[in-house]
């Protein structure tokens, strides 16, 4: 296994699928659970004494996946879902790549769903990026990112404060994009290596996704989008219909902490993002 990269996979009541992937990790695993009350910490303690397992009180959300940045202490971490694994050897290859990218933050796989291997359609909109390719990156230069097919540098990760306890999940991913760009960092799609992804049978509704993804689109707005801007990501919200709604107003009791981190990103990331429209 490769010593330089750790495994980092938040999950919560979905023991079956993580009994099923984790043996399919090439690097030391850490399993963040989410205060699961299916008995998965210890179906992985028992089945899988290798893997450290970092169980929760209450549900973090994707800022569990901080904390098991925190407990990996390698230069790189990969992150997975109790539903996904990067495909063999590509693991080792990722982490070459961003040895050979100093500035390089996240380097964000091409992603295969299901048995059928279909290209997850938001890495086709990836690889033709608006953005380019700089000329010190390895792929097309993004302003985002799919986490469970990222690899991240430690350093940068922790440096913008990782995955807050704000947004939590889903859409947990833009505010560090934006923080990592923000501090000069770059960040990337690389098709030359691959993940999986077999989405669980287990998984929230369309409507309640569509309700959380609402609710972190506005409060990233509230920490870091002009004025301006953020009225307009209000209002597309309310005529965006019930999820939009619904994702608005889940989010008002965090308003104030977001409002205390609220620190507005810089003009050219601005006119990166008006690029990807």
């Amino acid at each position: 296994m490769n010593s330089d990269v750790t495994v980092v996979v938040a999950s919560q009541n979905r023991r079956t699928d993580l009994l099923a992937t984790l043996p399919r990790h090439e690097a030391p695993v850490v399993l963040v659970d989410n205060a699961s009350t299916d008995g998965t910490v210890e179906a992985v303690r028992s089945a899988h004494p290798e893997v450290t397992v970092l169980p929760l009180d209450r549900n973090h959300g994707a800022h569990g996946r901080t904390l098991g940045v925190a407990r990996a202490g390698t230069p790189f971490v990969a992150f997975a879902d109790d539903d996904s694994w990067w495909a063999p050897g590509d693991l080792a290859r990722a982490v070459a790549v961003m040895r050979a990218h100093p500035r390089l933050a996240v380097l964000n796989a091409r992603i295969l769903v299901g048995p059928e291997e279909r290209l997850d359609p938001v890495c086709a909109e990836m690889a033709h990026s608006p953005l380019g390719t700089e000329q010190d990156l390895p792929g097309p230069s993004l302003l985002g990112f799919i986490a469970c097919g990222a690899l991240v540098r430690t350093e940068a990760f922790q440096a913008v404060g990782g995955f807050d306890d704000v947004v939590r999940f889903p859409g947990e991913e833009e505010r560090l994009a934006l923080d990592l760009a923000t501090a000069g960092w770059g960040l990337a799609y690389v098709d030359s290596v691959t993940v999986h992804h077999h989405p669980s049978p287990r998984r929230h509704s369309p409507t309640r996704r569509q309700v959380a993804v609402w609710r972190s689109k506005v409060l990233t707005a509230v920490m870091r989008g002009p004025l301006p801007e953020l009225a307009g990501v209000l209002a597309t919200a309310v005529r965006s219909g019930r999820p939009g709604v619904e994702g608005l107003l889940r989010a008002v009791p965090d308003l104030p902490r977001a409002l205390r981190r609220r620190r507005p990103i810089p003009e050219d990331v601005r006119a990166a993002l008006r690029l990807l429209g």
